[in-house]
């Protein structure tokens, strides 16, 4: 591909020289020269993360559902409910007002929301590229459109230039045949 295509598409596309364009509106004007297709991003389809990483993800997803928290309410009913109901017998591991259940919800609620908090950030730092890729997208389809509008009009010019040609050509037979308009 030569540098003055990539020249004259910037000029014609961005209104602006090849030199003073982004890395990612040159990669955009180098697919459109080379007509080549946007392919998802590499960074996109490769899941790097660690082990840890994939563990915080799944756990954010089960803590961040209806049934943990239908699950979760249930277990402490039932936490609730035999500590409330074997109280006279002597069963009752922790007797209202349930202090040993209060240790968990707050151990769980320290634990539970750091990784939480990790997968969130893993995922909007996904999103930033794929929103990246969205751009690159788009401002090509943009372009590509521009692009394809210049040509409609050059058709489209070079049409008219032929259907007057032709008209002043039909005039100049008629006028040579003594036919006046």
């Amino acid at each position: 591909m030569a540098v003055d295509a990539r020249e004259q598409l910037s000029r014609d596309l961005l209104g602006c020289p090849w030199d003073d364009l982004t890395d990612v509106q040159r990669s955009v004007i180098n697919l459109i020269a080379t007509e080549a297709p946007t392919g998802i991003s590499e960074k996109l389809k490769i899941d790097d993360r660690k082990p840890g990483e994939k563990l915080a993800d799944r756990v954010a997803s089960v803590g961040g559902s209806w049934g943990f928290i239908l699950g979760f309410a249930a277990a402490l009913v039932v936490w609730m409910g035999w500590n409330v109901a074997t109280r006279g017998v002597g069963l009752a591991f922790d007797p209202y007002p349930f202090i040993f259940l209060n240790l968990m919800l707050s151990t769980l609620a320290a634990v539970q929301a750091p990784i939480i908090m990790m997968s969130q950030n893993r995922a909007a730092k996904r999103d930033r590229e794929a929103a990246e890729h969205d751009y690159v997208v788009n401002l090509r389809a943009e372009l590509e459109i521009m692009h394809l509008h210049d040509k409609v009009d050059a058709l489209r010019q070079r049409e008219l230039l032929g259907i007057i040609k032709r008209q002043n050509e039909s005039l100049r037979i008629l006028r040579a045949q003594g036919i006046s308009d």
